[in-house]
């Protein structure tokens, strides 16, 4: 456990948002910092919510950005349909439905883990869009990823039947495993709230079918990476065993020109940076973002 929280406490960080009716669904969202500023997206990763950015936010909204987040459809404070069929390509036209209402055209996006993913479809979908892009740890490559063991097993067939079995225990030991330095209980159990409110952890089996979206959309999703033309940014944690220094590695040969922060510490950052070393990944987004 690290001495001090990195979040602001969850009640906290939902009661400045509020919820839209988009597609039949309730979607929380949250909008901070000045309305004409210089637009940014952030789109949080699996298995838990926008919260995920709740300590970089501020930091975006003082620099003078519009800042936007969402939960994802099955996240957070949005709904989590049981027996919805979850894709990203669904989500990522939620993200546009939130950007048609909330008057946002052109924008950058932030996007991690899941959100990687989210954030590949928008730029497959319309580049001239996105002004700028930063990636943090996220399966940008599908032969790259490798998933911890409970994914593959919450994946696989016996998924439906393990995801209900899933406690706050083994819910923080699991996202132990793949953090470089520890959390604070308190975050740990923010993040575990977040993720199974509304019976949201039973959810996983059919939230992880991005795995195979990924594989389905390779070519499209990585030339999407690959050809953006605008800036790029990655802030990533290489002590990460799921999409850590093995995919900077590759980042760093088919995308030279990007830049790039890495995380190294000691001790280096895992697969959370926002939540690992909140003030040097707000640091690196405002020096990239800021007008």
């Amino acid at each position: 456990m690290s001495g001090e929280r990195a979040l602001p406490p969850l009640h906290r960080w939902t009661e400045g948002g509020s919820t839209a009716q988009i597609g039949g669904h309730r979607v929380f969202v949250r909008q901070d910092g000045p309305p004409q500023g210089p637009p940014v997206t952030l789109v949080h990763g699996f298995p838990t919510s926008s919260h995920d950015w709740a300590a970089v936010v501020p930091v975006l909204a003082a620099a003078g950005l519009r800042v936007t987040t969402l939960d994802l459809l099955g996240f957070g404070e949005s709904d989590k349909p049981r027996r919805h069929r979850y894709s990203v390509l669904s989500q990522a036209s939620l993200v546009e439905e939130v950007w048609r209402r909330c008057g946002i055209g052109a924008t950058a996006v932030v996007a991690h883990d899941y959100g990687v993913s989210v954030g590949q479809e928008l730029l497959a979908r319309d580049p001239a869009r996105i002004t700028r892009m930063a990636w943090l740890n996220g399966g940008l490559y599908p032969d790259l990823h490798r998933p911890v063991p409970i994914q593959r097993l919450l994946h696989g067939p016996l998924g439906p039947l393990v995801a209900p079995f899933t406690t706050e225990r083994r819910f923080g030991a699991t996202l132990r495993t793949v953090l470089g330095r520890p959390l604070h209980d308190g975050d740990l159990h923010d993040l575990w709230v977040s993720a199974s409110r509304a019976d949201g952890h039973r959810l996983a089996p059919r939230l992880l079918r991005y795995i195979d979206e990924r594989r389905v959309h390779r070519v499209r999703w990585v030339s999407a990476l690959e050809d953006f033309a605008g800036p790029t940014l990655f802030v990533w944690g290489p002590a990460d065993p799921i999409s850590g220094a093995h995919v900077l590695a590759r980042i760093r040969v088919r995308m030279p020109d990007a830049r790039v922060v890495e995380l190294t510490g000691p001790p280096a950052v895992g697969h959370y940076p926002q939540l690992e070393d909140p003030e040097t990944v707000a640091a690196a987004l405002v020096g990239f973002l800021a007008p």
